[in-house]
Formats: structure tokens, C-alpha cells, sequence
């Protein structure tokens, strides 16, 4: 474990973290607090304290900080500008949802300390191997063990720990491992003598299993019995096969072993195999950018997030340009944005008609030019809900093109009156405005379309208070709710006195005078009001895109499913949650990619199965927040109906078997130090209605660190190119709702078959290594 120390040697910046520093911690204008914050020996857990006297004190990993920001590179830094220079000032980003800890230093030397300090953990840590990433996990379960921080354990902090780890051991048996492990026999394990009672706890009789069934001497895996292994269980390709055992050996057998030397593997390189990036259910190759980005835009689902300015509630919630940042880091392409009047001439973004805080367009649009494209490359649609005057109009065009300059996109590509959507590859690095527009792209093409500067028409695209309205009022139960009551109650809100379910009280959509400014902005995405399916294969442009409530999407979906399909093989549609959903709560975003509606518009401040579906698809493709549609939703001629898959142009069913083996060090959910969990594992299957199934395996009873089940499931799966498989686990209550312990989602074409292990996420999508499953899958062909 000493090994993970070495980099503190000759750091003197590492050295000055572990001697530690006082800080103001940030919050806003006012809240600035002094707190002393100090890097443990570990080099893996900074801890913190309030200056005064007293116990209290807080904790958290390297592991959970993303990136670090220098100088005033966040709202409330921004905030206190004036007061602290920026080379004092830093920002640490976690991962997941976690606000953003702003720290400000007594001295430019001491604020690089921890900037480089923090930089070199970070880069560290993502450098690790398999083998350090668990050396370092075993340290972190000694440390919390080790209660009197002598530097070794006995049976009593022995059995705490196995209690902290989920498990619910004989203690007869715990005993046993514990004096094997006891070398030195002095009735406590010291560094290596824990690391082997660890190893022994983990022993993976399972893989054991696996690895005896191939091996020939029950030894090793010789070169020919792994590639019998990859060949009948993995199902890898035969013609490669002999050097991809070769490669595998070479980069998982143990160094210090003379396997190695035999090209043969262990059971440790076969584990550390299984437990790699390569025997994840996740097809690595899929992992990163392999689609064709040459198709037309619209032939392809986009990452999108709905009133992305907001952190919480749809109410009273804070309005952030993190929000915009937070959501470009997962993926997300399309951004929306609410703009009205605001103060001193400068246009402001927040939810109308609500009580959430307000925020600068301006800020916003300098988010945009320094974040969105830091993970992807590939172009965002900023979606503009436009409530401003003409004047302030002017003002967001001038924003967008002196902030943005060439990034956003002023004009066809080749300046032609084009026929069809760019693709992806041509629009990098492009940012796309989505809102109304005076007349078409071949008037601004040919030439001004008219003498004026403005043209009187409905600017706002959507206003979604207004759209409550009919979210709501098309429920008779509603309507005599409406007589009784002027005003529509939120749990979490009180009464709140301007949203009532009298139509005549909802904010209406109004004309306004449209600038051409602004106008000039908009090129390939072109807002307009949807009248039919029709209407809009007969008179619609290409670049013109209407958007929906999420009530209306699933009309047309009943309705009209075929119809929609071929809509969105011509022209872009959105789809955003009802204003109703105050709580920013989400809807199942699979029913509308089944429609083949590319921008389907989640609130990404909230965690739940539908982010998690978002991420499952998004993960594809080098999460560059675009994913190829399948060709069936691509081709107007082609017909497909998501209500009968069975009746499509080269339906061919699939049988998904999935054997779920075992769990391995599954998280505790209840902090009582003496609860173990009872888990279970339920696998479901998101994709059009005849696919949407799920199946459980039983629970097992007080063990959270290696269940093992070996049940197996089967699914039939109709349409397998829009279909997504998520793996839940939850701690089986028999009296009260299960607790979440962890998940995964991946499209089902992703899926590598054979052995494989499933990383389990947090209700966060955060990582929470090591936490995994362990699995067999097996698909077959049905006809």
C-alpha cells in the first residue's frame, strides 16, 4: 500500500497540501467562511474543518472531483470579483450533480499549491491500472477500519469492517481468515498481511469456475484454451482470435509470473481480464466514435436537456450557467434557453411566471462559447424560448455574434439555398440558433425580404406555463377541480396564487415584433407551428422544426405512429416535459425515440430511470451526444409503425439470455454501521411496447459483498436496434420500498456477448467502483 505514497516524494506542492491551509470557502456575496483543509497521507481524502474550535469536520475522495477551475471561473467567484484577485481564487468541479466547492486562498503561492496539487491527483488517479485502482480501494476500507490509526488491525476492528463492507460473515469463519492471514502472529494484520485476508475474502469462486471448465491442467489457461474461451464463449471473431489471446495475456497476465513467460494466463489475469474495460458488457469498440457522421442531421437522436438553466425545481428554482456547463459535460448537444426584458437593456434568463432566480443571456452565451465543445465536437442547437421585445432582441443577436463570433452559425454552409440538412461532421464546431424566423432560407438568400427591420408574428416558440393549460385541462376530473379551486397546489410550494386552471388566468402566447437581427441568427432550424402530418408533407421546408409537449407527442404517437416515424425522417422535432411537471421531474424518453424524434428534451438536474435511459444511449459513439438512427426511421419511403414492429421491412426478432451470476462489493445504502443488504438484481428492457419487459432474481439474504444467484433470464426482443437493457440493483425490503443500490443501462447493439462484468453506476450515473455484477449473455436468433 506504501506505493501509493511514493508521489508525495519530492512534491512540494503535494507536501504543502498535507501540511495543510487555511481558506475562505465561498458560497455568495455574504457566506464566506474560513476552513482549514488538509490532504490526508493517503493522497486520496482531503479533509476540512471550521477554523474555531470544535469536532465537526467533512471529507471527500480525489475520486470524486473532475477537473479544477483557476480564477474567477464560476457564478459566485464572479460574484465576489471585486473583492478577490483571480490568481487567489479556485473552483473544484465534482462529478454527478454535487454543487461545486469555490475556494479563495491568502495568497497567489498557496492557491497554485492546491490548484497543481489537485491537477496531479486527478491525472494520477486516471492513470491508474486495474491492479493500483484496487490496491488503492483496499487501503481506503484499512483506513476507515483502523479506528485508532495505529497502523494495524484487530479481529474486533476486523469485524466492523466486514459490517462497513456488506458483509454478514460467520464469525468462526472471519476468525479462520483472519489468523491465516496473521503471519507475523501477533494477533493483528499489518499492510500486506490485511491485503492477503482482502484477497482472501475475494476470492471469486465463480470465475474460478469458468477458468477450471477451459484450463487444461487446472493451473493455467494455455494459449490454445484461451482462445477456445474467446472463441466459444465470448464469440469473438475466429479469424482473430490467436492474437487477440496473445495481446490479452500480455496486458493482464501479471508481470511477475512466469505464465507469462509461457504465454499462458492465471487466474489472476483471467480476472483481471474479466474485471477490465475489455470483458465489460459494454462493447469497447462502441464505446468510442464509430458511426457514420456524414448523414443529414435529422438522421440522427441528440443529446438535449429542457430549461437547462435551471438546478432544481421548475417553481422557485436557482437559475445557473452551470447548468449549461454540467450539461455540455455529459454530452448534451441541444440547450435551451427562456429569455425576457430584463434591467439596463440586458435580456434575462429564467422560468417566466415562476419565482426562480434570474440569470444574463449574456453569461449564458459565454458558457456556451468556453464549454460547448470541450467534450464533443460535434454542433449544439441552442433552443430559444423568446419572450423579449424587439429591442432586447437586438440586443441577444448582438450577444450571440460578438461572444460567439464564427462558432455560430450565420449562413448556409456553401451559401446555396440547400435541399437537406449538413451532417454532423460538416456543422463541428458550429452552434446552431433554433427560434423564429422572417420568412425562409431562400429569401434570405435572394436577398432582403423586406424593407422593415421587424416583422409582427408569434415569436415564442413555446411558452410552457401556457402550455399547463393543455396539459391539464383535457381531464374532466380537472375541469370540476377548476370550479372549486382558483389555485393549483404544489406539496413542496404552498399555494401559489398566478397558475390556476381557469384557461383565461394562464400567461397566453402572444404576437410580438420579431427582430431581423435576431432573425438573421436562425438558419437551419427555423421554428414553426405544426398543424398536421399532412400539412407538413405537403408544405413543409426541411429546416423547419416543430416541437411538442410530451402529451401531444404521445397523441400523435396513438394516433399516427407511422406517420410521425416519416416525419422525422424528413425534419427535426422536439418533444419537452409538461408544464406540469413542476418538481422537473422526466418522461419516458423511449417512447419518443420510437417515434424517431431526434431532440428529445430531459431535465438533466434530475436523476432517475429516464437520465439513466439518456445516458444508456448517449454512452454510445464516443458520447458525442449524436446516435446514427436506425436506417427503418431514416427513409421516408420505409414504413415503420412503433406499435407494430413485427410488420417492418426485415423484422427479425432476437432472444436475449442473460445468467446473473453474482454481485461483488455492492454498496451499503443505510449508514447503520450493522446493516447488510439483501440484494436483488432486476433486468429491464426499454424499447417499443411489445419489448418493454422486465424480470427479477431472487434476493439474497445479508450479503452486499458477494451474492451470488446464478438465475438466469430470458427476453424476446422485436426491435432490437431501438431497444435499451438496464441492470438495476436494489436491497430487497419486505416492508417498506426497496432501496436503489446501483445500475447500468446500454443499448441492447451494444451489448458484447459471453462472460462479462456490469460496472454499476449511482442514481447519479456516477462510477462506484469497484461495484459490479457478473454475468453470462447469450443472443440468439428467433426466425
Amino acid at each position: 500500500l506504501s506505493t501509493l505514497k511514493q508521489g508525495i516524494q519530492g512534491d512540494d506542492n503535494l507536501q504543502s497540501m498535507i501540511v495543510g491551509t487555511v481558506m475562505r470557502k465561498i458560497k455568495s456575496r455574504t457566506w464566506k467562511k474560513q476552513r482549514y483543509f488538509k490532504l490526508q497521507e493517503d493522497c486520496m481524502t482531503i479533509w476540512y474543518k471550521s477554523k474555531k474550535a470544535g469536532n465537526a469536520h467533512s471529507t471527500f475522495s480525489v475520486s470524486d472531483v473532475e477537473t479544477v477551475r483557476e480564477g474567477h471561473q464560476s457564478e459566485v467567484l464572479l460574484s465576489i470579483a471585486d473583492e478577490f484577485p483571480p490568481d487567489r481564487c479556485f473552483t473544484l468541479v465534482f462529478r454527478g450533480r454535487r454543487g461545486n466547492l469555490d475556494l479563495v486562498a491568502d495568497s497567489a503561492d498557496e492557491a497554485q499549491s492546491w490548484i497543481k496539487g489537485m491537477k496531479k491527483l486527478i491525472e494520477n488517479l486516471e492513470n491508474m491500472g486495474e491492479s493500483e485502482k484496487l490496491d488503492q480501494w483496499i487501503c481506503e476500507w484499512f483506513k476507515k477500519a483502523d479506528k485508532n490509526n495505529d497502523g494495524r488491525m484487530n479481529f474486533r476492528e476486523i469485524r466492523v469492517l466486514l459490517k462497513m463492507m456488506n458483509v454478514d460473515m460467520n464469525e468462526h469463519h472471519a476468525h479462520r481468515l483472519f489468523m491465516t492471514a496473521d503471519k507475523s502472529q501477533t494477533g493483528t494484520l499489518e499492510d500486506d498481511e490485511f491485503v492477503l485476508f482482502y484477497k482472501m475474502l475475494t476470492q471469486r469462486e465463480d470465475v474460478l469456475r469458468v477458468f477450471q471448465d477451459y484450463s487444461g491442467d487446472g493451473q493455467k489457461l494455455s494459449l490454445r484454451d484461451l482462445e477456445e474461451f474467446l472463441r466459444d464463449e465470448q464469440l469473438e471473431e475466429v479469424d482473430g482470435v490467436q492474437q487477440l489471446a496473445m495481446e490479452l495475456i500480455e496486458r493482464y497476465e501479471p508481470s511477475d509470473t512466469g505464465t507469462k513467460m509461457l504465454k499462458a494466463m492465471s487466474i489472476d489475469g483471467f480476472l483481471m481480464y474479466l474485471a477490465s474495460a475489455e470483458g465489460s458488457i459494454f462493447h469497447p469498440r462502441q464505446q468510442s466514435l464509430y458511426q457514420d457522421m456524414t448523414q443529414p442531421l435529422n438522421h440522427y437522436f441528440i443529446s438535449s436537456s429542457h430549461n437547462t438553466y435551471l438546478m432544481e425545481d421548475q417553481l422557485r428554482g436557482h437559475s445557473s450557467v452551470e447548468g449549461y456547463i454540467r450539461a455540455f459535460k455529459r454530452g448534451c448537444r441541444c440547450v435551451e434557453v427562456d429569455c425576457w426584458d430584463g434591467p439596463n437593456g440586458e435580456p434575462i434568463v429564467y422560468h417566466g411566471h415562476t419565482f426562480t432566480s434570474k440569470i444574463l443571456f449574456k453569461d449564458v452565451v459565454i458558457a456556451l462559447r468556453n464549454y460547448a465543445f470541450k467534450v464533443s465536437e460535434y454542433p449544439v442547437i441552442l433552443s430559444t424560448e423568446n419572450h423579449c421585445g424587439v429591442e432586447q432582441q437586438r440586443v441577444m443577436a448582438q450577444h450571440l455574434n460578438t461572444i460567439l463570433g464564427d462558432k455560430l452559425l450565420k449562413s448556409t454552409l456553401d451559401g446555396k439555398i440547400p435541399v437537406s440538412f449538413p451532417s454532423p461532421e460538416e456543422l463541428k464546431g458550429k452552434i446552431l440558433l433554433k427560434g423564429k424566423k422572417i420568412g425562409g432560407l431562400e429569401e434570405s438568400l435572394n436577398g432582403p425580404v423586406e424593407p422593415e427591420d421587424s416583422l409582427t408574428g408569434e415569436v415564442s416558440d413555446e411558452d410552457e406555463a401556457a402550455d399547463i393549460d393543455e396539459d391539464s385541462l383535457h381531464s374532466n376530473s380537472l375541469r370540476r377541480m377548476a370550479k372549486k379551486r382558483s389555485t393549483l397546489q404544489f406539496p413542496s410550494c404552498g399555494s401559489i396564487k398566478f397558475i390556476q386552471f381557469n384557461s383565461r388566468s394562464f400567461p397566453q402566447k402572444s404576437k410580438q415584433r420579431l427582430s431581423k437581427e435576431l432573425s438573421d441568427c436562425v438558419v437551419y432550424c427555423k421554428s414553426v407551428h405544426f398543424s398536421s402530418f399532412k400539412h407538413s408533407r405537403i408544405h413543409s421546408k426541411f429546416y423547419e422544426i416543430s416541437s411538442f409537449t410530451e402529451s401531444k407527442a404521445r397523441k400523435h404517437l396513438r394516433e399516427a405512429g407511422a406517420e410521425f416515424v416519416r416525419h422525422n425522417a424528413r425534419q427535426l422535432t422536439r418533444v419537452y416535459p409538461s408544464g406540469l411537471r413542476t418538481d422537473s421531474s422526466n418522461f419516458n424518453p423511449q417512447e419518443m425515440w420510437n417515434t424517431g424524434t431526434q431532440i428529445v428534451a430531459l431535465n438533466f438536474q434530475t436523476a432517475g430511470v429516464e437520465m439513466d435511459l439518456n445516458d444508456g444511449l448517449f454512452g454510445q459513439n464516443g458520447r458525442c451526444g449524436y446516435v446514427l438512427k436506425p436506417d427503418f426511421m431514416r427513409m421516408s419511403e420505409r414504413s415503420f409503425d412503433p406499435e407494430v414492429p413485427i410488420n417492418r421491412e426485415g423484422y427479425r426478432p432476437l432472444s436475449l439470455c442473460i445468467q446473473v451470476i453474482s454481485g461483488q462489493q455492492l454498496p451499503k445504502v443505510n449508514i447503520k454501521e450493522s446493516s447488510v443488504v439483501d440484494p436483488f438484481v432486476r433486468v429491464e428492457i426499454h424499447g417499443v411496447p411489445l419489448d418493454q419487459a422486465k424480470q427479477e432474481t431472487r434476493y439474497i439474504d445479508n450479503n452486499g459483498f458477494n451474492p451470488v444467484w446464478y438465475d438466469t433470464l430470458r427476453f424476446t426482443i422485436h426491435a432490437p436496434e431501438l431497444a435499451l437493457v438496464r441492470f438495476v440493483v436494489e436491497d430487497y425490503d419486505k416492508a417498506s420500498r426497496n432501496d436503489f443500490v446501483g445500475q447500468y443501462t446500454l443499448p441492447f447493439s451494444c451489448i458484447q456477448q459471453g462472460y462479462r462484468h456490469i460496472h454499476l453506476l449511482s442514481k447519479d450515473g456516477t462510477s462506484i467502483p469497484p461495484a459490479s455484477l457478473f454475468v453470462h449473455v447469450r443472443i440468439t436468433n428467433l426466425v
